[in-house]
Formats: C-alpha cells, sequence, structure tokens
C-alpha cells in the first residue's frame, strides 16, 4: 500500500509557491472545482451538497452528465442532474474528473506560440485512455490513472507560450541531438514542468496520490521497476508519457513501448493502440486520424 502523503513530501515538500517564473501565466482552476474538493473531505457531506456546487458551473455540469452517460463509463443507469451523477460516480471518481476536465477547459481559451492546442489535447485524451487501459491491466486505480494521464502536461502551453525562446531553442536542437524535454528543463532552469505541475497542484489542494502520478509521470518505465510503483496508475501513467507527442518530449518513447510489449504479455499495444482509437472517437469531436497513436504503432510495427 502506498502512502501517497509521504510520497508527496518527499517529491515536492510543501511548497508555497512553484519553482516557474512568475511572468508564465498559471491556469486559473474554476472556483466549484475547488469547492468540491475541500467538501469531498468532510466525511458527513451528501452527493446533494455535491452536487449543488458543481450545478453552480453549466459547463462542467453539462460536461460531467456527457460523461457519466456515456458507453465509455458503461453504467446501466442514467444520470439527469449533477448530484445523481455525484452519487453514481462517487465523490472520488467525480473529483477527479472534475479536475481533469477544468484543466482542459482552463487552457482552451489560451494561446501558445509552440504547440497546437487541438492536437495538444487530443493527445492528452489520447493518453489518458492509454493509462487507464495500462491500469488496468495492472489491477491499479483507473479512475486516477485516466486523470492523471490528462493532466500530466498540463503547464506545458503556458510555459511553451511565456518561455517561448527557451523551448523553441529546445524544439530547433531535436532533430540533430535528441534528447528527453525533463533533462533540458532541467540543466535549463533547474526544474521541469512536472515537478512545477506538483508544486502547483500541491496548492490547489488536490490529492495527493495525483500529484504523485503527475510529478512522477517522466520516469517511464523505471516506475515498472519499482518495488513499491511498479502495479499502481503512477507506473501506467509513466508508461503513457512515453506515447509521441508533438514536443517529442521522449524521443525513444515509443520504442519503449514496443520493447515492453515484448517482455510483458499481457500488454499487447496494437489492441491497445485500438481501443485509445475508438474510445478517443467516442469521448472527442476532434479528428485525430491524421496523428492517432494508433497511425504510430502501425509504422512503428508496420502493422
Amino acid at each position: 500500500m502506498v502512502d501517497w502523503t509521504e510520497l508527496r513530501k518527499s517529491l515536492i515538500g510543501e511548497p508555497e509557491k512553484s519553482a516557474i517564473p512568475t511572468r508564465v501565466k498559471v491556469p486559473i482552476l474554476p472556483l466549484a472545482v475547488m469547492k468540491f474538493n475541500r467538501r469531498a473531505e468532510d466525511p458527513q457531506v451528501t452527493a446533494v451538497e455535491l452536487g449543488k456546487i458543481i450545478e453552480t458551473d453549466s459547463g462542467l455540469t453539462a460536461a460531467l452528465l456527457r460523461h457519466i452517460n456515456s458507453a465509455a463509463v458503461g453504467l446501466s443507469q442514467k444520470a439527469t442532474s449533477a448530484q445523481q451523477a455525484v452519487g453514481l460516480l462517487g465523490f472520488r471518481e467525480t473529483s477527479l474528473y472534475l479536475v481533469a476536465k477544468a484543466m482542459e477547459r482552463s487552457m482552451q481559451g489560451r494561446e501558445s506560440k509552440l504547440i497546437n492546442l487541438r492536437n495538444f489535447w487530443a493527445g492528452n485524451l489520447e493518453r489518458a485512455i492509454f493509462a487507464r487501459e495500462v491500469a488496468r491491466l495492472l489491477g491499479a486505480d483507473q479512475d486516477l490513472a485516466f486523470s492523471a494521464g490528462m493532466l500530466q502536461d498540463f503547464l506545458l502551453p503556458a510555459l511553451t507560450n511565456d518561455m517561448f525562446t527557451s523551448y523553441y531553442g529546445f524544439t530547433e536542437t531535436q532533430r540533430e541531438r535528441p534528447r528527453e524535454l525533463v533533462a533540458f528543463e532541467e540543466k535549463s532552469f533547474g526544474w521541469n514542468h512536472a515537478l512545477a505541475a506538483g508544486q502547483i497542484m500541491y496548492g490547489w489542494e488536490f490529492p495527493d496520490d495525483l500529484i504523485c502520478c503527475v510529478v512522477l509521470h517522466h520516469r517511464g518505465l523505471k516506475l515498472f521497476n519499482d518495488p513499491q510503483l511498479r502495479t499502481t496508475a503512477a507506473a501506467a501513467v509513466a508508461a503513457s508519457s512515453l506515447m509521441p507527442d508533438p514536443l517529442k518530449q521522449i524521443p525513444s518513447g515509443l520504442d519503449q513501448l514496443v520493447k515492453l510489449g515484448k517482455k510483458w504479455k499481457a500488454f499487447d499495444l496494437v489492441k491497445i493502440a485500438d481501443l485509445v482509437d475508438r474510445e478517443f472517437a467516442e469521448l472527442s469531436p476532434v479528428d485525430n486520424s491524421q496523428f492517432s497513436f494508433r497511425r504510430y504503432c502501425q509504422k512503428a510495427l508496420a502493422v
């Protein structure tokens, strides 16, 4: 059993502020989500009360109802209100979903000089679905894996826009001298986007397990050798970080996933890519066929 609070303390401590420069415009978390997370900690709180908090934000209410009534969730009973949705999903699952959705929404209005945000969020959704499937194979928390998969890179649009010169320099040298993004960040700034994200999430009072999964996401397959974390959602999210992305954060990521499939029989990369493709089509209106994870896998495996 992982003590997520102790792990979070060992990773980021209890920071009063993030390491990133003040000129970076950090995403703003909707008030309804912050209130929901705080009230959900009260053992006496009810689904009715939490539902009323969500219903103060019509966008989140609509998103939650679409989510719970989708085939991906697979519930036989349909929800018609946020209160019913909270009761059916449970407090924790609702909180994880709202956090991921709120962060996605808060970034949609932003601009990035370096990242195509439409493709960025499509890729995040693919990673979240992938992380959830790996968590299922590991017997880990699938909801936690999905939410952390969505959130793992939420700071990158802000960082690449407000620190454009530095990140543009990284992309310009990738073809001649491939390197991992976190290594570049740590050498250039003394911190990386995963650590900074964890610090911000701590300030937002996010759950420790969610913070840890985001902070650790760029450890990749190293977590599969960690006796404490190898069968947790953190390992699933770390595996999802190896998927191809526009910034080429981990140049050898797809090769590592192919090798994992050869060592782990249950990890069938082709089947997982097909599942990601199907669920993405159901959950997102964006046509991602040109840059889909399935296409990358087909090319890498020549299938």
